[in-house]
């Protein structure tokens, strides 16, 4: 039996949910289906809330209080006696965290009069100028909608020939959920993932080895700011071997023996404990029943969209990790919330160029917009200002003083085209800098606005007066 909706949205990840909500508030008459569950209920919020970036922010931030009462409150003047380690509260604290946004989500859901149901979709056909999906509950359901928003999200990438089994060979999903800390943790991939994890299990105590086939962390990053984050990681005890290729992981009595060729074409082999593979995402795009309606496919599994994230097929769009563009939480959210506003008939825009990247890992990386490598390739004159956290007062206090923020600007405008930063809590001032590219601000913008004092946002502030080399405080 069938329900006529304006909206179905296939997924309520960050992407999804979002989608649904502004639907919802649009007047449309929406429904979601999704199908994660946790302890036999229902759990929305996709790989973000429950694998991804609650449950891994969690434990960043619980590993980095633990570090911080063995390591910076002695320099305090702090005494901490009997400090322990208590695995077993933290990874409850973990899933406590991730159940109040599952139910946070659910609540969203009913606040706004949209239609949830717990299942896996697959769409059966065209139903009239509608689409109808079938969902597979304790009880087969089916739904009918004008429009079909496809956000099903991504899902971790396998090394070829290595199964993931989350007790050895880890994903991103077994790595959250380990009960106790491995002697040796391997991590093949220093990206976002990789890094962020492995900073995790080396604060509470393992010893994580990376191995990574580019030449340095973070490609894709401004280039002296990923120099600087690496110098910071190497001397926290991350250990990295870079231009490497792996060639096989195997399980055996001790572990898992990571077999690679390096830089110069050496064979080596490691055994760790624990081996986490961390290199790239896929989309979740099979089994949806796309074929039915001719939704097209890359070669690659991503489903190819217009601008507006339509797909080749009137009516069904698709967001987040399963089509075009970096597979980020915020840019599927902000998608979801640009395509149901297009379904209302109402204009929307999400500005690639303004998404904001960060890497949470301390110190913290962030950016938004150009690097200065790229420019400067384009051929495009700019200026450059910096100015470091050793020299801002309130790191100073807080005994975190690596990193530094640089501004990139249009030599003649002014233009802010690009900000990058790695410091204490850049993942809260890298706002700024989206809000002013934003709005086309130039460094001098930035410069004449007053910031309060102590504190880590005048970094900025004194970066943007650098790019014309009037900066105070260097």
């Amino acid at each position: 039996m069938g329900s006529d909706y304006d909206v179905c949205v296939i997924g309520a990840g960050p992407g999804g949910y979002i989608a649904a909500i502004r639907a919802a508030q649009l007047g449309l008459k929406t429904v979601c289906i999704d199908d994660w569950t946790v302890d036999g209920r229902p759990a929305p919020g996709g790989t973000c809330t429950n694998v991804g970036c609650i449950p891994s922010k969690a434990m960043l931030e619980a590993s980095a209080k633990y570090e911080e009462a063995t390591s910076l409150f002695p320099k305090m003047g702090i005494t901490v006696g009997n400090l322990g380690l208590d695995m077993a509260k933290m990874q409850s604290r973990r899933a406590s965290t991730v159940k109040q946004t599952n139910e946070g989500i659910l609540w969203l859901f009913r606040k706004n009069k949209i239609t949830f149901i717990h299942g896996r979709a697959q769409i059966q056909g065209r139903q009239g100028q509608a689409y109808r999906v079938s969902v597979q509950t304790e009880q087969e359901k089916a739904v009918v909608a004008k429009h079909l928003i496809i956000a099903t999200g991504s899902k971790p990438r396998a090394l070829p020939g290595v199964a993931f089994d989350e007790e050895v060979i880890l994903s991103n999903t077994g790595v959250l959920a380990l009960g106790a800390v491995p002697k040796s943790l391997a991590i093949i991939g220093a990206g976002v993932v990789g890094l962020e994890l492995g900073s995790v299990w080396r604060r509470l105590g393992a010893r994580v080895v990376f191995f990574e086939s580019m030449p340095a962390i973070l490609a894709g990053a401004d280039t002296e700011v990923a120099q600087e984050a690496q110098k910071s990681l190497v001397r926290q005890g991350l250990d990295f071997h870079f231009g490497v290729r792996v060639q096989s992981a195997t399980k055996v009595a001790e572990g898992v023996k990571v077999s690679y060729t390096d830089d110069k074409g050496a064979s080596s082999e490691e055994t760790f404990d624990k081996l986490l593979v961390s290199i790239g995402r896929i989309p979740h795009t099979d089994g949806l029943g796309l074929e039915t309606v001719g939704v097209s496919l890359d070669e690659r599994g991503f489903i190819p969209v217009d601008d507006l994230c339509r797909t080749n097929v009137a009516n069904i769009w698709a967001i987040g990790d399963v089509v075009r563009g970096p597979m980020l939480a915020h840019k599927a959210q902000d998608e979801g919330a640009a395509v149901a506003s297009r379904i209302a008939g109402k204009y929307a825009e999400v500005d690639f160029n303004g998404i904001p990247w960060v890497v949470y890992t301390h110190p913290e990386v962030a950016w938004v917009g150009q690097t200065e490598e790229a420019l400067r390739a384009s051929g495009r004159a700019i200026k450059v200002g910096k100015f470091p956290f050793a020299a801002n007062g309130r790191a100073r206090t807080m005994g975190s003083t690596d990193g530094f923020v640089k501004v990139v600007a249009d030599a003649k405008t002014g233009e802010v085209l690009g900000v990058h930063m790695m410091g204490p809590n850049v993942s809260e001032l890298i706002a700024e800098a989206a809000i002013a590219m934003a709005f086309k601000a130039s460094a001098e913008d930035i410069a004449c606005i007053c910031h309060a004092h102590p504190t880590l946002s005048e970094a900025v502030r004194e970066a943007a007066m650098d790019v014309g080399g009037r900066a105070l405080n260097r």
